[in-house]
């Protein structure tokens, strides 16, 4: 295909022609201007550009003679060497010369530019790029039909298209569930019409005619051939054993293989520690709603892997994310998040103990790849989800478990006792009036009680799936589970030390949350109210800032030293407004003041992120005393440390210290209604680093982006 046609027109790269409508030069610079690129073009092939393969994704393979493979052709290639030989070797030669001559027939005699498979895959990637209905792609694709030449390839619908892609391994599983989320109509339930717990139907209700269909259809993504793909590649073979053979072990943690419970897994498991192709992976989840309308109930639970063994530049990359599950649900799934994870635990533990025969691009050879599950990723509810503890009421910290220290409010339950977590002879200890009136003698330690938790769990019994009427009053277990985690059906969790991240982002969030909302006073995120101060009555602390009540009955409330007026409150807003960030740094947060009524509205994860890091300390200069702006400065050092690239465990362990010291220093400005549990968690991330590497590879940016 000529770069420039007759008429002087080149193909247009703008999200809106995804290079098929020819434009003039000027056309093709107002598109980009205003679509953008596309995002996936990096190489301009069609505009005369080598097409060297992309190294992240695709890479060139020889064949007979002076033909390159690549691209497309290469991926096909990969596939068919990295079969499993399970299969018969005429299964084998017939895959061969199917998918050989899909990617090498062309869509209509004299296109050189598309094969078959090239054009199939093409047409479905923008189908997803640009949210393209199934009817919308069938009229595409009958247009094209009728336009080329008779003797033209061209699929004639969607699902015509999508059957060529099956040999590639990229489909997926139906598998029906119960209405209520009791069983799932799979292995031995698959025959069955009615759920067997609920006695619910697993079909709508279609009178007789027509196919039936299921209420409830959950979609699993077989693992183990994704898993093959990567050693599929030549070069990416060679990353996935990076960790082992180009790793500088020097003490500084910069990946997950830097770890403590990476190193002791190889000690624990030295069978599976000595392949190094064997694969560490990751489980993140997090539901959201798919179509963008809140008044809308209906979410999605999306369950994704993340393989470890990739060097630190790609190991968080969305083209490596796996995912696994697709599950539907109304409302949060609960603990029966367990009864759809069982298609995914189940191939983990034959992943585990039997392996797979795969074969490796950059040796030539073929070896019994392994695979295990390092920890999960989530928000807090979903970890209440996913490991069974509840995380809600006067127990809801993990790591605190059975022995927190908190304060039973009017308002809400505090966890304002850090003094706890100070040396013995800490002078801190002793100052009573600063704090809850009390001298502190009692004493916690960071570590994770793993042993106490097994113990808890071998209790833990009863335990009924689904949303029936009937399993709604469900019995507590002692302290605070709810049930016993499907992943300890993987033969290797019980021994883990960190099973369940705290996510950072989501700390920083709610923690940012608390100060900006005290300190401006914005409604719903004020931590300073009248119950506040009425429960700094009731503990007999702080009688400057008690309510005073008036003759009337009405009564005043002292302004607190952190609180800001509203004409320091125009100020503050006024700086947020004249901040600016470099380019791809942060969003835009002026957008997000509304100085009218005193709200900052609109703002991220991320930009929570910045402000309690960079922005909040410098801004509250002049409008707070020195002591609670130097105390705002050392939790945003805090935070920036502890979100570092690399860090040395010395370095991590005196942010364990800091950050005790930093929550004492809030707990004599703010009252103990600041003190919610996401504020507390802040107290045990330097450990679950310690433990886990650095803080990018177990926090839940890259999934929710």
């Amino acid at each position: 295909m000529a770069v420039i046609d007759r008429d002087g027109k080149i193909l247009c790269p703008c999200r809106k022609c995804v290079n098929v409508v020819r434009q003039n030069f000027q056309i093709v610079q107002i598109h980009l201007l205003q679509h953008g690129i596309i995002a996936t073009y990096t190489i301009w092939h069609v505009h005369g550009e080598p097409r060297e393969s992309n190294e992240a994704y695709h890479h060139d393979i020889p064949v007979e003679g002076n033909e390159v493979l690549g691209g497309i052709d290469a991926l096909v290639e990969d596939r068919i060497r990295g079969e499993s030989t399970n299969t018969t070797q005429e299964e084998e030669v017939r895959t061969f010369d199917k998918l050989l001559n899909d990617a090498k027939r062309e869509v209509y005699p004299g296109c050189t530019n598309y094969t078959l498979l090239k054009f199939v895959i093409e047409i479905l990637n923008m189908k997803v790029t640009n949210h393209w209905s199934n009817k919308s792609v069938d009229m595409i694709l009958e247009f094209l039909t009728k336009f080329l030449s008779k003797d033209n390839l061209v699929p004639k619908s969607t699902y015509e298209a999508k059957k060529l892609l099956r040999e590639l391994g990229l489909s997926y599983e139906l598998i029906d569930a119960c209405v209520n989320d009791c069983v799932l109509f799979w292995t031995g339930n698959a025959t069955l019409d009615k759920c067997p717990n609920c006695k619910a139907s697993r079909y709508k209700t279609n009178h007789g005619r027509g196919k039936k269909i299921s209420r409830k259809v959950l979609r699993y993504f077989p693992l183990t051939l994704r898993l093959k793909r990567l050693y599929m590649s030549r070069k990416r073979a060679e990353d996935m054993k990076w960790f082992k053979e180009k790793h500088l072990d020097d003490g500084v943690l910069r990946h997950p293989a830097d770890s403590d419970e990476w190193k002791e897994f190889d000690t624990q498991h030295p069978k599976f520690a000595l392949e190094p192709r064997n694969v560490r992976l990751g489980l993140a989840t997090d539901g959201f709603n798919p179509f963008g309308n809140m008044n809308n109930s209906y979410s999605v639970w999306p369950v994704v892997l993340i393989p470890y063994n990739l060097p630190p530049w790609l190991a968080m990359k969305d083209p490596f994310f796996m995912l696994s599950l697709l599950i539907p649900s109304e409302s949060q799934l609960g603990i029966d998040i367990d009864v759809y994870m069982r298609p995914l635990v189940e191939e983990l533990n034959e992943l585990w103990e039997n392996g797979t025969l795969t074969y490796d691009a950059s040796t030539g050879e073929t070896f019994y790849m392994r695979a295990a599950l390092q920890w999960t990723i989530h928000d807090w509810p979903a970890f209440g989800d996913i490991s069974g503890w509840r995380t809600k009421g006067h127990y809801s910290s993990y790591t605190c478990n059975d022995e927190p220290y908190f304060e039973s409010l009017k308002s809400k339950t505090a966890y304002s006792n850090h003094r706890c977590y100070l040396p013995d002879d800490h002078p801190e200890r002793r100052k009573s009036r600063a704090y809850n009136g009390k001298h502190e003698k009692r004493k916690r330690s960071l570590v994770i009680p793993i042993e106490k938790i097994e113990e808890q769990l071998g209790s833990v019994m009863g335990v009924t799936y689904g949303k029936h009427p009937s399993n709604r009053k469900r019995p507590r277990q002692n302290p605070n589970w709810t049930k016993v985690s499907i992943l300890y059906e993987l033969p290797y969790w019980k021994k883990r030390r960190l099973r369940h991240n705290i996510d950072v982002m989501h700390v920083e969030k709610n923690f940012s949350e608390n100060v900006f909302g005290t300190m401006l006073g914005i409604d719903g995120k004020n931590k300073d109210t009248d119950k506040a101060r009425m429960d700094l009555e009731d503990m007999n602390i702080r009688k400057e800032l008690w309510l005073k009540t008036n003759p009337d009955g009405s009564y005043v409330k002292p302004r607190a030293s952190f609180s800001l007026t509203p004409k320091e409150r125009e100020g503050f807003f006024e700086f947020l407004k004249s901040v600016k960030y470099p380019d791809g740094y942060a969003a835009n947060i002026s957008r997000s003041v509304n100085a009218k009524n005193g709200r900052l509205t609109g703002l991220k994860s991320h930009d929570y992120h910045v402000l309690i890091q960079r922005i909040l300390p410098i801004g509250m200069c002049g409008y707070v005393d020195k002591k609670i702006n130097t105390t705002l400065f050392e939790l945003g050092s805090f935070f920036q440390d502890l979100c570092s690239r690399t860090l040395k465990r010395s370095e991590i362990e005196k942010l364990e210290k800091r950050i005790v010291l930093i929550l004492c220093k809030f707990e004599k400005i703010f009252p103990p209604a600041f003190f919610d549990v996401m504020v507390h968690l802040a107290i045990h991330l330097p450990r679950e680093t310690i433990l886990g590497g650095p803080v990018q590879y177990r926090w839940m940016y890259p999934i929710e982006r």
